[in-house]
């Protein structure tokens, strides 16, 4: 039992817990401080949560808790994520869900302003920040994160842009039901909070580099010791000005994963001619971490 005890990998599951309060903890702060304040509806799950605790007011007169609609709303999803994605980021995003309901529940709503586009920008901001940064960690919000990852691994397309696509329906039904203004204040905060998603949440960025040296062995075995990527080698490569003889090195890598290229080029060949192309678009395999 102590042996058992003492393998179990504790920092990690400490650390994932953090990150899962931190996410949390922003999430509650973005709705009870901006959405609630402006009448803005979040994106995802917590936005269709927040329809349905207000519908709950109007039609019967009792007031459902958001935080517990939140919670009852991602239980099937959490049997896509398990068998699509992996029980593992399934059990870490349960994890957040859990937290990010009790403190969506012990958090007050506080009005800040009364402004719905400052509350939509600062509330877009937070969320997304905290979208981003629970996804850098291989977990997620839950909701519609389990599409939105299921779709990109697919398509190749951002996890921001999906979800600004599958909001969109969430915006039309919050803009039927309690007015178009608020729907277009809510589509503003989600836009911002998909860019800012996308800025933050760099592994899914793929990087094309084309490396021109004279040293390509060193630079292969570097970047297959520390990256796992493959690369291609174009052979008797000649320089326009010494016409000495070089290689052309050319693979992809991810934005997470560009300091520890360069890094490698600085320690492998610093004399070396190293071009990078942003947001190339892949056909075919790459390898992508396990979530």
């Amino acid at each position: 039992m102590v042996r058992w005890f003492q393998e179990v990998p504790w920092s990690k599951y400490a650390a994932k817990a953090s990150t899962s309060v931190v996410y949390a903890i922003a999430a509650a702060v973005a709705v009870s401080f901006f959405y609630d304040s402006g009448n803005i509806y979040s994106s995802g799950v917590t936005g269709i949560a927040q329809i349905i605790s207000r519908l709950s007011t109007q039609m019967i007169g009792v007031e459902l808790p958001l935080s517990i609609v939140l919670l009852l709303l991602n239980v099937p999803l959490f049997l896509l994520g398990w068998f699509k994605i992996s029980p593992k980021f399934t059990i870490y995003t349960g994890m957040t869900v859990a937290f990010t309901s009790l403190f969506m529940q012990i958090i007050p709503n506080q009005v800040l302003s009364t402004d719905p586009t400052i509350n939509a920008i600062f509330g877009g901001v937070l969320l997304g920040a905290a979208n981003g940064y629970i996804l850098k960690s291989n977990s997620s919000s839950g909701g519609l994160d389990f599409i939105t990852i299921s779709i990109r691994r697919k398509t190749g397309k951002t996890i921001g842009s999906l979800s600004i696509i599958f909001n969109s329906l969430i915006m039309v039904a919050a803009g039927i039901l309690f007015g178009w203004q608020s729907a277009l204040y809510s589509a503003l905060a989600i836009f911002i909070s998909g860019k800012v998603t996308d800025a933050v949440y760099t592994k899914q960025k793929k990087m094309q580099v084309m490396i021109i040296t004279s040293k390509a062995d060193d630079v292969i075995n570097s970047i297959h010791k520390n990256l796992r990527r493959g690369i291609t080698i174009i052979n008797e490569a000649e320089g326009a000005f010494r016409h000495d003889q070089k290689k052309v090195l050319i693979t992809v890598v991810t934005r997470y994963e560009l300091p520890v290229l360069k890094q490698i080029m600085r320690e492998s060949d610093p004399r070396s001619f190293v071009s990078i192309s942003d947001n190339v678009q892949i056909l075919g395999r790459f390898y992508e971490e396990d979530l």
